[in-house]
């Protein structure tokens, strides 16, 4: 191939990958169906390798086709199909017209020891059980942050005034869009990542692909031994120095006539800056090392570990149940399938595709029910907000969540409206209740049930045991709060996937009541 449309060919397939990218991350009309966005985003590396861990298909082998291509031609990645790079690269574009700079770059040393603290650190937060690290470096995420904090409102507003033009002449195929919250801290966060890659992009071309991003990280690690590659030819190169100039990855020595290939991100800017043709990519052997860039033993370990610990986290996560954690065994363990959102976010889907975890409910939940998760939700659930019975219950006459959450993952809702939101049902296990177990009276789970959904039976000698009646339970957790039985509940929440309604419950007369939280439960 032509050398010199290497950077055009680079340039175009950016722009293909990037437009539709940005449009899935800032479409409220879902145009697209599924298939289109899944196809969209296969090739997102950190999303393709999250989601294949959770279940592996043909739709989850992005990230295996992107350690192909860094394998064969380098970097491509990070200069074709990261919608991050292809920001960096209007930056570093801007950069370049206000400063007019001739000397643009100069070779920088590798700056291993950042490169593999930012790689390392949030694979470890990852493997303690929050992917927090990973969320806040991963390029496609970043990438997404921007657009839906950014670029989207952008759109919105474009739609709206568009709409409206339309409505003045009687046309409404067009419909306006509100925003009904602004995120703040969130979108802080991501005004301080964006200004830190501006800053390094303005400043230093890639510097955040290749001492920050992770994935830039592990993916400079295959391509130095990636079969395509840039090359010096020392017999045709004049050592001028400008290709080392306009390599935005700072990683061409010139004095050396040397490529550091894990910072090289494929981009082809000094194939095309190069008078003669003294600069190449081509094919080369992937076995020729530099005597000084030995494998470091060590890195090499680390990703074997981890790797291991991924396939075996695929597993586990494909099974994975909420288990009560018990502190001493007891007669019969609970499984929960489902985990409780809070009242108003619908479905767990849907919560879980709209919550950013911002955790402003969890501090305004006055009996401390919202707590963060690990995998109730499953994997992409994790750290957000859950209801943990074992913690609190959810209050009868309060909906504070509901007014209180910035990103609409948790709707608005009427006191009358929650009140009759069933977020799962009651189930009961006799097998550990103390009536059957000690064969004594207790009826804490009754007692607390604020719409008696939970009520009294007759039992064995003159006892009475809790019965459930599904159709007036609202899954609010104050029964599993009270029992009693340690260290597995004989009554506990299972989590509607999909909210429903109960019904209200007008028996003899009374109206369903108040809980009050202030009130010290029993045992």
């Amino acid at each position: 191939m032509n050398n010199s449309l290497l950077r055009k060919i680079r340039i175009t397939l950016s722009i293909i990958f990037v437009i539709p990218t940005t449009f899935v991350l800032i479409d409220f009309t879902g145009l697209l169906p599924e298939s289109a966005i899944n196809g969209i985003i296969y090739f997102q590396f950190v999303p393709s390798l999250l989601k294949s861990i959770i279940v592996f298909s043909f739709l989850t082998t992005g990230f295996i086709l992107v350690l192909l291509l860094t394998i064969f031609f380098g970097r491509v990645y990070c200069s074709t199909i990261c919608p991050l790079g292809f920001l960096q690269d209007v930056v570093n574009y801007i950069s370049r017209k206000i400063k007019n700079r001739k000397r643009r770059f100069l070779f920088k040393k590798e700056n291993k020891i950042l490169r593999w603290t930012f790689l390392v650190i949030p694979v470890i937060i990852f493997l303690f059980g929050s992917s927090l690290g990973i969320a806040l470096l991963d390029p496609y995420s970043i990438y997404g942050r921007v657009a839906g904090n950014y670029f989207r409102p952008v759109y919105i507003f474009g739609n709206n005034i568009a709409a409206s033009i339309l409505e003045s002449f009687k046309m409404y195929w067009m419909f306006p869009f509100e925003i009904h919250a602004f995120n703040l801290m969130p979108f802080l966060i991501t005004t301080l990542i964006l200004g830190l890659v501006i800053y390094m992009s303005f400043t230093n071309g890639r510097l955040y692909c290749n001492t920050v991003c992770p994935v830039g990280t592990l993916l400079g690690f295959i391509s130095r031994v990636s079969f395509f590659r840039i090359q010096i030819e020392k017999e045709d190169c004049l050592n001028c120095g400008v290709c080392a100039k306009d390599c935005k990855a700072n990683c061409i020595n010139s004095d050396e006539m040397s490529v550091d290939m894990s910072r090289c991100v494929a981009c082809f800017n000094c194939v095309k800056s190069c008078p003669t043709d003294g600069i190449k990519y081509k094919l080369a052997n992937p076995l020729q090392f530099n005597e000084k860039k030995k494998l470091d033993e060590s890195k090499r370990n680390f990703l074997i570990a981890a790797g291991i610990y991924l396939s075996a986290l695929s597993t586990v996560l494909g099974q994975v149940k909420k288990k009560i954690v018990a502190k001493k065994e007891s007669t019969v363990p609970i499984f929960r399938e489902y985990a409780i959102s809070p009242p108003g976010s619908i479905s767990i889907d849907r919560f879980n595709s709209k919550c950013t975890a911002c955790h402003l409910c969890v501090s305004a939940c006055p009996t401390q029910v919202l707590q963060p998760s690990f995998l109730e939700y499953g994997f992409f659930g994790m750290i957000q907000p859950r209801l943990d019975n074992l913690a609190g219950f959810c209050n009868f006459e309060c909906k504070i969540c509901t007014d209180v959450c910035p990103t609409g993952a948790i709707l608005p809702l009427e006191l009358g409206e929650k009140k009759l939101v069933q977020l799962g049902k009651a189930k009961f296990v006799k097998e550990n209740c103390i009536v059957e177990t000690e064969k004594t009276d207790c009826g804490a789970c009754s007692e607390h049930c604020p719409t008696k959904a939970v009520h009294m039976i007759p039992y064995q000698n003159q006892l009475l045991i809790p019965e459930v009646r599904e159709e007036f339970c609202t899954g609010c957790g104050a029964c599993e709060y009270a029992c009693p039985t340690k260290p597995y509940k004989s009554i506990y929440i299972e989590g509607n996937p999909v909210h429903q309604l109960a019904k209200l419950n007008l028996e003899n007369g009374v109206p369903q009541k108040e809980v009050d939280f202030k009130e010290e439960f029993p045992f």
